[in-house]
């Protein structure tokens, strides 16, 4: 008789895990968020620059906040064997996301032409959204890659099965 045990979490496990992800990365990009929103009020209507400069630029600074809290809290212990590929990762889909925000921000001013600082920020706050959900996907799934399971090398497991058996035979010699 064979046993295995299944070391695979259940689909509760994952879930749940999956859920204080999602609450992890909601708080490190609420902190985003406050930078985004904020820087970009400071350069559109303090500084005076234009909207879409402004959001490019707020949208960078937080970009840098977020990969800090990001790989030093909420993936801490994801693998980070090559943080080079991890960055590269990182800012492309964070580019991307940055391109979706910016979109859906400039669709609403010159397409919707809802150009009020209320309806920018409104622009601003959806294409946010959308893009956070991009991001979730891409950065769980490409840049913050789980450590891989080591796998027990054949001579282990088998060992383990003969164990598991017990002493059903006795050595002669």
């Amino acid at each position: 008789m064979t046993t295995s045990t299944e070391t695979r979490p259940s689909l509760t496990q994952r879930m749940r895990g999956l859920s204080t992800e999602a609450i992890g990365f909601a708080l490190v990009g609420a902190s985003g968020v406050v930078v985004n929103f904020g820087l970009f009020w400071i350069l559109n209507h303090v500084l005076g620059l234009a909207p879409l400069r402004s959001n490019v630029g707020a949208t960078v600074v937080a970009i840098a906040s977020n990969y800090l809290g990001y790989r030093y809290w909420l993936y801490r212990d994801r693998d980070a064997a090559s943080r080079k590929r991890e960055i590269t990762l990182f800012l492309l889909f964070s580019g991307i996301g940055m391109a979706i925000e910016t979109g859906i921000m400039e669709f609403t001013q010159h397409v919707l032409g809802l150009g009020t600082s209320l309806e920018l920020l409104g622009g601003k706050f959806l294409g946010l959204v959308v893009a956070t959900v991009f991001r979730f996907v891409s950065y769980r799934t490409w840049v913050f890659k789980a450590m891989p399971e080591l796998e027990e090398p054949a001579v282990v497991q088998e060992a383990e099965l003969l164990l598991a058996a017990g002493p059903s035979r006795t050595l002669a010699n």
